[in-house]
């Protein structure tokens, strides 16, 4: 087809164009407002400082070592001395959602042979529940893997085979190294491919034994698993077919600010993809439907708990529905069908990013508010944080969860917030004073209906954590009435108009 003839959903120019709207919400905030992300930011600052900052050293412990969860760690390294840690950190954060959008649009060209009308249907996933979550080396891995797996069909349908397998050699040991989740959805991807491929030659286990040995190319990490679980640092797995929590976790798969909203995305992309499987009205492109299919299983098979990384089973859920939707073909409706469908498409893509970039810009301002405190902070302290979270049954997130690790990456402190995850990561924490208030999820506080699961409340906190073993003590996100009055071991150096306050801890009246 010429150009001015082609539909509009399937020009470059439109694919662009939704590929550079998928970072759009992090363009504003100063800080990407994704839970965990911040207290990675932390432990960046350590790793990056560490050789060289004698402070670090008295309370942290950081070796490099080979395990499947370095993505960002190691473009932090790369390109943090240059950039900066923030701006190095925001420009991969930005980059991640447009490699995911990126990569969902080649897989669904490569897969119809054309952009498919529905296909912007599927983009809002990029914004899954598990990036909000800050699981950033995870999603990562997970969308550099959608791109691979674009480049692999694409590569399949020029006839580059042996190129092919030469260049998926190293694609498949970076994902592994980025995490581990990559590297396994790619060869669950690419296994669904094969099988689906050989269909004409080959039956029962003769077909799946040749479509584990066109999978050879993405073998060598399991070499890799085996040093990385041989020298015991690996974690472990637990929580298996909680289904329960993945029909929630599914009905989560876009969960951000609106309840109603987010929970009906997910329904009208469910119904999609039931609606093309089931060939009412719409198909399903049959590679994509075997693709989605054998991703559900796994969503079904996978344990909250895998090889030490939590919440396994969640962080699959918009992957298998991101897959399901580029899947959807309303090729064979008339051409005013599937412009409606294009549409609407596109539509659900806007409204939804905008939302979200809205909601950002308010949790950025939020942030400042509670960051104010960090110029009042000198360099090289102790901070003891305390963050008033909501319970978390609560659909909106205030994101504060480890906000207090920006005394870390802005001034140099050592808080009481970063995790110490055997396989998970490499830094470990060694503060004996400090007793059991040194590492998350200390910094937790939640109301006493509520508590955080090994957690403390605030109140216990504050008659329990060792004064003398901290400088300063932050509390984020605390409204004025429930701040310390009349206590003699602190003194306030500053406090928010509207919540928060920083004071200092006399260790001469210490208790």
């Amino acid at each position: 087809m010429q150009p001015h003839d082609t539909p509009w959903w399937q020009r470059r120019i439109y694919a662009l164009t939704l590929i550079l709207l998928g970072g759009l919400p992090f363009w504003w905030p100063n800080v990407p407002p994704l839970v965990d992300l911040l207290g990675h930011m932390g432990r960046y600052r350590i790793q990056l400082d560490i050789a060289s900052n004698p402070f670090f050293q008295q309370y942290y412990d950081f070796h490099w070592a080979l395990i499947a969860n370095l993505g960002v760690d190691l473009l932090v390294e790369l390109g943090a001395p240059l950039f900066g840690l923030e701006p190095m950190v925001k420009a991969i954060v930005i980059a991640i959602p447009m490699i995911m959008v990126a990569g969902l649009l080649l897989i669904a060209r490569e897969a119809h042979g054309r952009l498919p009308a529905a296909a912007a249907f599927a983009l809002p996933l990029s914004y899954g529940y598990p990036l909000h979550f800050g699981f950033i080396n995870f999603a990562l891995s997970t969308s550099l893997a959608l791109l691979a797996f674009g480049l692999w069909l694409r590569l399949g349908r020029l006839g580059h085979l042996k190129r092919r397998a030469v260049l998926f050699v190293p694609i498949g040991i970076i994902l592994w190294v980025a995490h581990i989740y990559g590297w396994g959805l790619l060869g669950l991807l690419v296994f669904a491919h094969e099988w689906h491929a050989d269909k004409g030659h080959w039956a029962g286990w003769r077909r799946i034994m040749a479509a584990a040995t066109n999978c050879l190319p993405l073998a060598p990490p399991f070499v890799l698993m085996m040093i990385w679980r041989g020298d015991g640092a690996a974690g472990g797995t637990a929580d298996w077919f909680n289904f329960n929590a993945k029909l929630a976790w599914l009905s989560a798969a876009l969960r951000d600010r609106y309840m109603w909203f987010d929970i009906g995305s997910v329904i009208l992309l469910v119904t999609l993809i039931y609606a093309a499987g089931r060939r009412h009205v719409l198909r399903m492109q049959p590679m994509l439907g075997l693709a989605t299919l054998m991703l559900i299983i796994a969503y079904l098979c996978i344990p909250r708990i895998l090889l030490g990384s939590a919440y396994a089973d969640m962080r699959l859920a918009p992957i298998m529905l991101a897959i399901g939707v580029i899947g959807v073909d309303a090729s064979h409706l008339s051409s005013r069908a599937q412009k409606a469908i294009a549409l609407l498409a596109l539509g659900f893509f806007l409204a939804r990013t905008g939302l979200i970039t809205d909601h950002f810009i308010d949790l950025d301002r939020r942030y400042d508010q509670q960051l104010a405190a960090l110029p009042h902070l000198p360099r090289d302290q102790r901070v003891f944080a305390q963050i008033s979270l909501p319970c978390q049954r609560q659909w909106t997130s205030s994101r504060m969860d480890h906000l207090s690790s920006m005394a870390t990456v802005r001034r140099g402190a050592f808080v009481n917030d970063q995790w110490e995850m055997a396989g998970a990561q490499l830094l470990r924490v060694h503060y004996p004073a400090g007793s059991k208030w040194v590492a998350d999820p200390t910094q937790i506080a939640r109301p006493t209906h509520c508590p955080h699961p090994g957690g403390n409340t605030y109140e216990q906190a504050m008659a329990q954590f060792p004064r003398a073993a901290y400088d300063y003590l932050w509390l984020i996100d605390f409204p004025p009435e429930r701040l310390p009055v009349e206590d003699k071991d602190l003194t306030l150096v500053w406090q928010g108009k509207t919540s928060g306050a920083l004071y200092r801890i006399d260790h001469a009246g210490k208790r």
